[in-house]
C-alpha cells in the first residue's frame, strides 16, 4: 500500500497541541486492528480508526490512482471522538 500526503500539513498537525501527530506517525494505524467506513461521497472519502502510540485516532483518506497505480491520500487526522471510539470497539 502506497501513501501520500501534504508534508506541510503533516507538520502543522504535529505542532497542533490537540493532535501532536503527523501523517508519518499515523501510518502505524494500518499495521494493527482498525475500523474503516465511508465518510463522504463527493469526493469519495474514507474514515479509518485505530491505535497510534497509545492513542485512538481517526484518519480521513481518499483512494486515488496515479501513473504508478493506486495510492492512499491522507487528508486529515484527529484524536477519535467518543462516538468513533464506540464504533471501533463495536467492530474490531
Amino acid at each position: 500500500m502506497r501513501f501520500e500526503f501534504d508534508q506541510a500539513k503533516s507538520e502543522a498537525l504535529r505542532r497542533n497541541p490537540e493532535r501532536r501527530l503527523g501523517f508519518e506517525e499515523s501510518l502505524e494505524l494500518w499495521e494493527g486492528p482498525h475500523y474503516v467506513d465511508q465518510r463522504g461521497d463527493d469526493p469519495l472519502q474514507w474514515r479509518v480508526i485505530g491505535w497510534v502510540r497509545g492513542s485512538l485516532i481517526t484518519v480521513i483518506f481518499e483512494d486515488r490512482t496515479d501513473e504508478e497505480g493506486e495510492v492512499t491520500r491522507l487528508v486529515t487526522l484527529w484524536r477519535s471522538t467518543k462516538e468513533e471510539r464506540r464504533l471501533y470497539e463495536d467492530h474490531r
